[in-house]
């Protein structure tokens, strides 16, 4: 279909509904939308592609399927075929505006939503995304007793009963066994719990109405929503590859299957005012069936400012790199490389020209590196780097290699993250890092998570300039899980060789009454100033204990704690417990009442 479309000063104007699309009608728009993108490919310059406001449903029958391997995901056995089936592919396009007006995309079926692959330049404007039928089924307990539960099942989940089992359906999926979470809409929490439907009996009391006897057990009580999902992994909900300059902005994205909205290996990236929460009419409370933004080997800046992360299974934001094993070297300039993690693993790791950095796995300190001179894949988990000189000496097999090129740069700023069941914001990059100006509500585990492991999850690497400044830490967190967290994974700890550098956390509202405001490991020049800690608002979960400890220090040196106000009564222990550092390795200021311990 050939349509004529404005050109105004070089720009193309083009609009969805003269290549066919029809709002409201319930009609597959996906041939339109590719029609009208082939229209703006063919245009030299700039196009903006508009949505007349509306609603626009998409199926999969006419969806792009192209194999993308893509990080965090599926290993081989949980999903051999890593073919993805995208609704709207933007493919090596530039240039291109995406204006929805605020229209509403609804996709049908188990797809990617948007891709896009090698692209420069692209805004996606005003634009509204969700599932039609969302993979995590949810239910609200409506009675529970010793040995039984009733639920309300949400319309938007179909189940059937086989064998007394209840199994969630779907386009294209069916599922008994997976993850649960549950949500007090009292006290707006959710948390991860036993799937208590994957071994009970099931029965229909009605349409809709199911009651599952337990055993003896006790179901959660009346009130709760239950969401449980199959845990697989086989879509993303936005994949951005190999791509830069590539903006978010405004509308939002109200369910994704997978892993949210995926970056690798890109660059640049703008997230900004998206609302990534259920849409108030749909009556769901799950977003994200995994992360929120997840961004796996980028460079450039990448900024999340001003949106709401709402209603996830995991991370509202991930921000790392990818350790590699050395497992062989059959020269000396050559060494061979191997994905590690069953859920990471086939897209290439290095380009010609990136800078490999070499790790011991034990400390995570880097002894060396290397310039790359060419990558060749050998398999999908293993790939061979040819180096302009030899490798470092001392590399051997068990080392961990990270590609330092591809480190981010990045700030979370004036965000808002609520019923999270793990942490708000995940950050390992070398590159200078500012979280500020954000809401933390009630994050079950850890607000802010700074990491780097070569033997769990493989997310490199250290950090060497974070800032935390002016966020609120609503309630955050658990005896186990302190609200902010620097917790590498090095076996091997040592003071005066750390980690991680440069951390700053300052100016923050630190609400707690059972997490330890702080705990860190293996950071030299760690300073904490000008906190409020007070206790956190509303009762805590009956009988659930506090951290022994305020603050806690593990391999630390040139760290200050001045400047704070910490509340007299309603905090853990006002106690800095400090293991293996140095008797100057902690510099407390006058007036912090925080009694200073060493401990084993």
């Amino acid at each position: 279909m050939e349509t004529a479309y404005e050109v105004t000063g070089g720009v193309a104007r083009i609009r969805l509904t003269d290549y066919g699309a029809v709002p409201d009608s319930g009609r597959d728009a996906l041939p339109a939308m590719r029609r009208a993108i082939e229209a703006a490919e063919r245009h030299a310059g700039p196009a903006v592609l508009e949505c007349p406001p509306g609603r626009y449903d998409f199926y999969p029958g006419e969806a792009a399927r192209a194999p993308y391997y893509i990080t965090n995901t599926a290993s081989e056995e949980e999903n051999p075929d890593v073919t993805k089936t995208i609704a709207i592919l933007l493919k090596g396009i530039g240039r291109l505006t995406l204006d929805g007006n605020g229209s509403l995309f609804l996709f049908h079926g188990r797809v990617t939503m948007l891709a896009l692959d090698g692209c420069d330049d692209v805004e996606i404007r005003d634009l509204h995304l969700d599932y039609v039928r969302p993979t995590v089924a949810e239910m609200t307990v409506t009675a529970a007793g010793t040995g039984y539960m009733d639920v309300e099942v949400h319309p938007d989940s179909r189940y059937e009963l086989q064998d007394g089992k209840v199994y969630w359906t779907g386009d294209g999926w069916r599922f008994n066994a997976g993850p649960m979470q549950a949500f007090d809409p009292v006290r707006n929490r959710t948390w991860r719990i036993d799937n208590l439907g994957e071994a009970a009996r099931a029965e229909e009391l009605a349409p809709g109405r199911l009651r599952f006897h337990l055993d003896g057990a006790s179901g959660e009580p009346a009130g709760r929503v239950l969401q449980v999902r199959d845990g697989l992994r086989d879509q993303v909900g936005v994949f951005i590859h190999r791509s830069r300059n590539i903006r978010l902005t405004g509308g939002g994205i109200h369910f994704m299957h997978g892993l949210g909205i995926v970056c690798q290996y890109s660059e640049d990236l703008r997230f900004s005012e998206l609302d990534l929460s259920p849409r108030p009419e749909t009556g769901r409370t799950v977003t994200a069936f995994a992360d929120f933004i997840h961004v796996s080997g980028c460079r450039g800046r990448v900024e999340i400012e001003g949106c709401r992360f709402i209603g996830g299974h995991d991370d509202p934001v991930n921000v790392h790199g990818t350790h590699l094993r050395l497992v062989g070297m059959p020269e000396p300039n050559r060494v061979l490389l191997r994905f590690m993690h069953p859920q990471t693993y086939g897209f290439q790791p290095f380009f010609p020209g990136d800078e490999a950095a070499f790790v011991k796995s034990a400390t995570l300190l880097p002894y060396g590196s290397g310039r790359v001179r060419a990558v060749q894949a050998v398999s999908p988990r293993d790939w061979l780097l040819t180096l302009e000189a030899d490798a470092p000496a001392g590399a051997e097999p068990g080392d961990a290699v990270e590609n330092v090129t591809w480190n981010p740069e990045l700030h979370v700023h004036g965000n808002y993250f609520a019923r999270i069941p793990t942490r708000g914001v995940l950050v390992t990059t070398r590159r200078k890092a500012v979280i500020e100006g954000n809401v933390f509500d009630g994050t079950t585990m850890s607000g802010v998570l700074v990491a780097d492991d070569a033997e769990s999850w493989f997310e490199s690497g250290p950090v060497r300039d974070l800032t935390i400044r002016g966020n609120r830490f609503a309630g955050c967190g658990s005896a186990e899980h302190p609200v902010i967290c620097v917790a590498p994974e090095n076996r091997v700890a040592d003071a005066a060789s750390p980690v991680h550098e440069g951390i700053v956390i300052e100016g923050n509202r630190i609400e707690t009454s059972l997490a330890a405001a702080l705990d860190a490991k293996s950071v030299r020049g760690l300073r904490f100033a000008n906190n409020a800690v007070v206790p956190a608002e509303g009762a805590a979960e009956d009988g659930a204990p506090a951290a022994a400890s305020l603050i806690r220090l593990d391999a630390c040196s040139g760290v200050t704690v001045n400047g704070n106000a910490f509340a007299e009564d309603g905090l853990p222990a006002s106690v800095a417990a400090v293991k293996r550092m140095a008797p100057d390795g902690l510099r407390v200021g006058e007036g912090q009442r925080l009694r200073v311990e060493v401990r084993d």
